[in-house]
């Protein structure tokens, strides 16, 4: 290399990032650097004016890149279709836009190489109006034939949606290689015409390994685990991506058993992608425990976690109240700088919120750049779960003053549960007026259920009614178990039995309906109608749904279910449990009987309640945690009212906090007091 030539390339080593990391440059610096270009010879470096003419462009300095453009004739169309690339690569549309639509003013098109590019990017954004300019403008040039753009414009009808095009396009191509052929199956499985994506398959004159694996991944996402297999085994080049696609397939049709085979036998070839899809489907399956295990043995085995990885096992620790977990997982995603995007952000804003640490949960939050629907929907929906209606309703007015999100559906429903929790009847039925008249939302059944809920607790057992005879759909079971509550709390039994008869005609096996009704019986101390429930259930083999409470410590997880003694530490629970009683006692606790579906003496359902599996849990969790710790227990019932008023009297007698996350939301206790302040 001459000197000139060295110097060239020194300077455009050194000028090009300056450009590429400076928007803001002045006309004088620009000036400056125009010289530079000139004086060292580098008017032929395409990259280089390039750089720099989109660097005068992004500074506002239009006019000066157009004196640029017009001093270079013999260059222009190299710089044009360079400029397009770049902006291109900017993945910003409006870039892109703006760069194109000036060439277009000096006649520039670009060339078929660079209109590839355009298509893959109007596909990838889905651009539809824009690619099929470009379609026109292809046939206006001539180039309506190119196998490259013909597959580019195929591609593109594909992944917009638009199949009708799509068929005409590969109909109408010059030369149908297999690319072009492996585009239209991927297009006809989208659209769910498998049989006419297995033909064309079978009558391809040549297939590579991604002819096979898109009919197989096709018939995975149909569900039809079974074809997708058969192709699978006849498949004679299984590459990796053939075995994740089936283990996914297996996955998502809850077939864990030959999901964990495929994974096996797919041993040391087995990537990350292959570990996320295990665990992914485990989470899917709602087997969060091994899920976590999965991930333990994915680090043993020395494979890196990725972002999708994060997000899987942060919903499984959400699933089951892991906090300890999730705060390492938090940690991991720290120390191993991964970039906290609003995706993996709202995955950690919605394991914070699920295990009981609202705190955290906002913390992640605010320090979010850039927030989605999903993580405004899901701090709402936390702070409601928590008792938080006011909060809620600030997170909500704060979300539309930013002015970039609109609010929808799961929004409207945080906001209404939020106010449930919060007795606001006033707010929600204003939010709930304002879903249709402000924003276009039609309420769904959720959102009337979540009205009934909030009027029934309230007391206006009348007005839930009639908003019941209003709604424009049949009331779910959802609907009328809010009412059934509602008429519990407030030991309605005339209308209770009304909404039980609706429940029970809804669904005669659903063990719940009959438990709601006994336990108004039961409080009204109308034992004989407490006897008849249990005998309708026993008559229709009707199982009542048993307690479960867990508890996590040191990273395991310890379940508690109703009448199960055989945990090892059951001996030293029970002793604690029988002092914790004394101890409640000496202290003005008086046991809420009134739930106990026996007509037995009070002393025998003091019993009953004692052992209750919160109980249980929190017991446990005083015998092995340190004192002082925080116990977070999440059970799969509702609270009941003793429990609630015992659990208050323990958080002060033992100092502990404790958070209790029930089927339907947050307990926060604290030195006698609790979040819900009574109301739940």
């Amino acid at each position: 290399m001459n000197t000139l030539a060295k110097n060239q390339s020194l300077l455009a080593n050194k000028l090009i990032p300056l450009l590429s990391t400076h928007n803001d440059l002045t006309i004088t610096h620009l000036k400056q650097i125009h010289s530079q270009i000139i004086s060292n010879g580098c008017l032929n470096s395409t990259e280089l004016l390039t750089s720099f003419i989109f660097s005068c462009y992004n500074s506002q300095n239009t006019k000066y890149a157009e004196l640029i453009l017009h001093s270079l004739p013999t260059s222009v169309p190299l710089v044009w279709n360079s400029m397009i690339r770049v902006s291109l690569d900017s993945q910003n549309l409006k870039d892109f836009l703006d760069i194109y639509h000036w060439s277009r003013l000096y006649g520039f098109f670009p060339n078929k190489s660079t209109t590839s590019l355009i298509l893959r990017f109007c596909a990838r954004f889905g651009a539809s109006q824009l690619g099929k300019s470009f379609h026109c403008q292809i046939v206006k040039m001539g180039f309506q034939f190119d196998v490259v753009l013909q597959t580019g414009l195929l591609d593109f009808y594909s992944k917009i949606g638009d199949l009708r095009l799509a068929r005409r396009v590969f109909n109408e191509m010059s030369e149908i290689d297999v690319i072009a052929n492996n585009v239209m199956i991927s297009a006809l499985s989208k659209h769910g015409f498998f049989d006419e994506a297995k033909q064309l398959f079978e009558s391809m004159p040549k297939k590579n390994a991604s002819s096979w694996n898109l009919l197989i991944t096709g018939y995975c996402k149909a569900g039809d685990v079974e074809s997708a297999r058969s192709v699978f085994d006849r498949n004679p080049s299984k590459d990796v991506i053939s075995w994740n696609a089936m283990i996914d397939g297996y996955c998502k049709s809850e077939q864990l058993v030959y999901a964990e085979e495929m994974f096996t036998k797919l041993g040391s070839s087995r990537t990350a992608v292959s570990w996320n899809t295990m665990i992914a489907g485990y989470v899917q399956c709602r087997e969060f425990a091994r899920a976590i295990n999965l991930f333990q043995e994915m680090l043993n085995e020395k494979v890196k976690p990725t972002e999708v990885t994060m997000i899987s096992l942060l919903s499984a620790c959400a699933h089951i109240g892991a906090l300890d977990m999730g705060e390492w997982v938090h940690a991991y995603i720290n120390k191993n700088r991964f970039r906290v995007d609003a995706v993996l952000g709202n995955a950690l804003i919605d394991m914070y919120c699920k295990c009981g640490n609202m705190e955290a949960a906002l913390d992640v939050f605010h320090g979010l750049h850039t927030r989605n629907t999903f993580c405004w929907n899901s701090i709402i929906v936390g702070l409601g779960m928590y008792g938080y209606g006011s909060e809620a309703i600030d997170a909500f007015n704060a979300m539309q003053k930013e002015g970039t999100i609109k609010p929808d559906r799961v929004t409207f429903l945080g906001l209404l549960c939020a106010c449930c929790h919060s007795g606001l009847v006033s707010a929600g039925k204003s939010y709930f007026s304002q879903m249709k008249s402000s924003y276009g939302i039609e309420p769904g059944i959720e959102h009337y259920g979540s009205m009934v809920d909030l009027l029934g607790r309230s007391g206006l057992l009348e007005e839930a009614m009639e908003l019941i005879k209003t709604m424009p759909m049949k009331p779910n079971v959802v609907v009328w178990g809010s009412l059934l509550r509602a008429c519990h709390v407030h030991k309605n039994s005339e209308l209770g039995e009304q909404v039980t008869q609706h429940l029970l005609d809804l669904d005669p096996r659903d063990g719940a309906n009959y438990v709601f009704l006994s336990n108004l019986y039961a409080s009204l101390n109308r034992w004989t109608d407490v006897a008849m429930c249990r005998k309708l259930m026993n008559e229709r083999g009707v199982l009542k749904t048993p307690g479960c409470s867990s508890i996590e410590v040191d990273n395991i997880l310890h379940e508690f279910v109703a009448g199960d003694t055989s945990h090892p530490q059951f001996p030293q629970i029970n002793a604690l449990l029988d002092k914790i009683a004394k101890d409640l006692q000496a202290n003005g606790y008086e046991p809420d009987t009134s739930s106990v579906l026996h007509d037995i003496d009070d002393e025998e359902k003091e019993d009953v309640i004692r052992y209750h599996t919160e109980r249980i849990a929190v017991a446990f969790g005083l015998l092995n945690t340190l004192p002082g710790k925080t116990i977070r227990i999440v059970k799969n019932l509702r609270t009941c009212g003793d429990c609630h008023v015992a659990l208050k009297f323990i958080s002060k007698l033992y100092k502990r906090e404790i958070v209790v996350r029930d089927r339907n939301r947050f307990h926060h206790f604290r030195e006698g007091h609790c979040s819900c302040k009574d109301y739940w």
